[in-house]
Formats: structure tokens, sequence, C-alpha cells
């Protein structure tokens, strides 16, 4: 039997979905937090469409986790999301094309990761696939900051430490977030 969301899903998978729920709750206040202080129209609009897509994926993941297993720090991943959006957009867009590239990439190895373990579990199917769609839609958000930040000069090294430490900031963020 394949199952959908509201489903029981084995407890093994509940790690797995915490960090994705929690990742996008972060995702979610990232683009809050770009909107609260950028003034760039493009930029503006660029954070209004993933903003939107990122709720989308909210929406989706809360549907195969139940509340019960939500992390018990979103209060600290809304801060670190509106956090990591809007120190960037104080600086401009090219920090925030950089900070999303920086997260996305992160985001893509972490579905990735995932998809791979639920291609042999035929009962997961729906839950392998909504990952897969959500995994498309921010290797998409991921090019698309790529791009715009192909208009500005290269990062100096303050940009650079700040995405390293966005990358190593999501994978530490993740490890806690599998138990708490």
């Amino acid at each position: 039997m394949v199952l959908v969301p509201g489903d029981k899903l084995p407890s093994w998978v509940f790690a797995d979905l915490r960090t994705d729920h929690a990742g996008e709750v972060g995702a979610v206040c990232i683009y809050q937090g770009v909107l609260k202080f950028a003034r760039d129209p493009v930029l503006r609009a660029f954070a209004e469409h993933h903003l939107a897509t990122e709720q989308k994926h909210l929406r989706l993941i809360s549907g195969w986790l139940p509340p019960a297993h939500y992390s018990r720090l979103l209060p600290l991943w809304r801060l670190a999301g509106c956090l990591t959006g809007a120190l960037p957009a104080l600086f401009g867009p090219k920090a925030v094309y950089a900070t999303i590239e920086a997260v996305e990439t992160f985001v893509n190895h972490h579905y990735e990761e995932q998809i791979l373990v639920l291609a042999r579990q035929i009962e997961l199917s729906n839950l392998r696939q909504t990952l897969l769609d959500c995994q498309a839609d921010e290797v998409a958000h991921r090019d698309e900051a790529a791009a715009a930040a192909r208009g500005f000069s290269q990062p100096g090294w303050v940009l650079r430490a700040w995405c390293a430490m966005v990358g190593a900031g999501s994978k530490a963020a993740v490890a806690l977030i599998r138990h708490i």
C-alpha cells in the first residue's frame, strides 16, 4: 500500500521530515527577512516569488509530518531564517543572491540524501515524489540566484565567509533538528 499525507508513517521517517519541516519554516523566514529590508524592486520580486514557493513546500511537508513531531526549536529556526535573509538584504542584492545560492546548494544535497533512501521504499513513493518536487524548486531557486549574482563582481572574502557559515550552520541545524 502506498502511503499518502495523513497516513501513519514508519517512525524512522520522522527525523528526516522534522528537518525538512524546520528547513521550510526557516526558508519562509529567510524571504520574509529579505522583504523587510530589500528596496530593490527586482530583488523584492525574486523574494516574493520564492516566498510563495517556500510556503507551498511548508504546506506539503506539514501534510506529511504530524505536529507532535515538529522541532521544539522552531522559534530558533524562525529567528535564524529571518537573520539569514535580513542581514544580507542590508548589504544589497549581491549578498542576498549569494546567500540563497549557498542555502539552496545545501538543501539540494539534503533532499537528495533522503530521496535516495526513499527510492527503496515503495510504500513511501508519494513522500519521495513530494521531496523530488520540492528539490526541483530548490534547485531552480539556486540556479536563479546564481544567474542573478553573475551581474555583480566576484564576492569578497566577507561574503564568501558568510556563505560558508550559512552552509555550515545549515548542516549543524539539521543534525540538531533530527533530535529536537
